[in-house]
């Protein structure tokens, strides 16, 4: 009776007991860029959201122009309202 339980449990599979690691998700360059956006009114009157810093820069008149830089709908520049 003894070598009969012996050999059942001789024969059942191994368990780990240590926890298995969590996959790790690779991160890609959109992942790190949408992090510390911020909303802006453009000067179209919509909302844009952008990644880059607002810089002012000399407009198609001569006057100086708040933009805000690298947006969300792909655009580089986007004049904001004052």
């Amino acid at each position: 009776m003894k070598v009969l339980t012996l050999a059942l449990l001789l024969s059942l599979p191994v368990v780990s007991l240590t926890p298995q690691k969590p996959l790790r998700q690779p991160t890609t360059q959109l992942s790190k860029r949408s992090r510390g956006g911020r909303w802006y009114f453009a000067a179209s009157g919509h909302a844009v959201y952008c990644y880059g810093p607002v810089m002012t820069v000399p407009g198609p008149d001569g006057n100086l122009q708040k933009v805000a830089t690298f947006c969300r709908d792909g655009s580089a520049v986007v004049p904001l309202k004052d």
